[in-house]
């Protein structure tokens, strides 16, 4: 596939770095040399210096040849995002998508608009990212969290510590007769994604990744050692884009909300904007400020500022004070695993986010949702089944299923089931899988 990606940036470069492991004809256009420099020592990409909103720059990377244009130059330039992705469109490339930062353009009338000039996809990383958390405060016993098909199947990701009563246990232990009502998919452990199989031990500070029913979640929670909280008060830090957005989508089911931001200016707009959460002007790194706002009494706190470190730092502390849940916003893929290993509860990256969205133009048309997920280097797909493809063959046990990917349950209609062995895909069914980078492309072809 060949594909243009329209802005150098850290979301930009993190894209690159990623589809080219997936072997794509790829091409990174930017107006700054240093950064398709950096990007050109990390990824096999050809780079090309100019204006993403340059017709004869666009022409010179073969826009018109492309499958796919990404345009992700920072969310400041929201217009040359917009303009090249539809100059892109016009002059030949078969599916384009632009990043945006107006939460106006996302609204369904809105977004007719754009479908109707040529523009495939808008994303806005910052409010996807506020859906996230909010998910997550839902399901405070998980470090990551994803639903399909409105909540018929479920993905619970949580962290095995002291305590925890799957410690040195199998997954034949907990298997019992008749049908599943859930299924551990993946493990991550020590830097290593593990498919298990009956005879893998889980151990302390495993990551676990589970697809389960509806009805069996809650089992799944107990043996995780983790209570979901109800949360009542909630301690926000970072007055940007995703805290706002959070608290002010909490503010109807949260008794308290109180949100600490630095910058003076921005505690005046906040307080116009928020109805029901009360702003405070602070700096959350001050370890006194957050004992003076009573950070001991929140059921959880979320740390969206700016910077990674702030962030890890701000719930490191938050954690030590007693503070049930924490989310952190972290930029710097290096630091996620850092996050975890502190105590951090859960992670939230803006570009796995934006990969995810954007990583389905690469696949089947048959893709109905992916995630690329923060503890691992996998990815989990939902896939709508073609009548006509492999996966409805044979039993899942003798159709050659790829090895570093499992599916994990299927939703047919209005049930689900967990599948085994002995399952068979039927088509239009909706199938969920876990795979390593590696199996990608080779589970594509099952439902292509």
């Amino acid at each position: 596939m060949k594909i243009i990606i329209a802005g150098a940036g850290e979301v930009g470069s993190h894209l690159a770095k990623m589809l080219s492991n997936e072997y794509h004809d790829l091409t990174i256009i930017d107006n700054e040399e240093s950064r398709l420099n950096r990007v050109a020592e990390s990824s096999d990409v050809i780079t090309v210096f100019g204006s993403p909103t340059s017709i004869k720059t666009l022409a010179y990377a073969g826009a018109a040849k492309a499958d796919l244009f990404i345009a992700v130059s920072p969310s400041q330039e929201q217009d040359v995002n917009i303009i090249s992705a539809l100059l892109a469109k016009k002059m030949g490339s078969a599916k384009v998508t632009a990043r945006i930062n107006n939460d106006e353009y996302l609204q369904n009338e809105n977004k007719l608009l754009f479908t109707e000039m040529g523009i495939d996809l808008l994303f806005y990383p910052e409010k996807i990212a506020s859906h996230e958390i909010t998910d997550l405060l839902k399901q405070t016993g998980t470090s990551e969290f994803m639903d399909f098909s409105g909540g018929k199947l479920q993905l619970i990701v949580f962290r095995l510590d002291d305590g925890a009563p799957l410690i040195d246990k199998t997954l034949a232990d907990y298997t019992s007769e008749g049908e599943l009502e859930y299924r551990a998919v993946a493990i991550s452990r020590e830097g290593q994604t593990i498919i298990p199989r009956s005879s893998t031990r889980f151990k302390m500070h495993d990551l676990v990744f589970v697809i389960s029913k509806r009805s069996g979640v809650q089992e799944v929670m107990s043996y995780s050692g983790k209570n979901n909280i109800d949360v009542k008060r909630l301690m926000i830090v970072g007055g940007g884009r995703i805290g706002e957005m959070v608290a002010k989508k909490l503010e109807g089911s949260i008794d308290y909300i109180k949100l600490i931001e630095k910058r003076r200016e921005r505690c005046d707009v906040l307080n116009e904007r928020l109805s029901k959460t009360l702003v405070i002007n602070g700096d959350a790194r001050n370890t006194d400020l957050l004992i003076e706002e009573d950070v001991n009494d929140f059921d959880a706190f979320v740390a969206v500022t700016s910077s990674s470190e702030t962030n890890i730092l701000s719930c490191v502390m938050a954690k030590k004070m007693g503070v049930a849940k924490t989310i952190a916003e972290v930029e710097n893929i290096d630091y996620i695993k850092l996050a975890e290993g502190m105590g951090v509860d859960a992670v939230i990256n803006k570009k796995l986010i934006t990969a995810s969205r954007i990583f389905r133009f690469t696949l089947s048309n048959k893709v109905q949702s992916i995630k690329c997920l923060n503890g691992s280097d996998a990815e989990i797909l939902e896939f709508i089944v073609n009548p006509n493809s492999v996966i409805t063959k044979d039993k899942v046990r003798n159709i050659g299923f790829p090895k570093d990917a499992i599916i994990g349950g299927v939703i047919r209609g209005n049930n689900s089931f967990i599948a085994l062995g002995d399952s068979e895909i039927k088509p239009y069914d909706r199938v969920v899988v876990f795979a390593l980078p590696s199996a990608l492309k080779k589970v594509n072809k099952f439902f292509a």
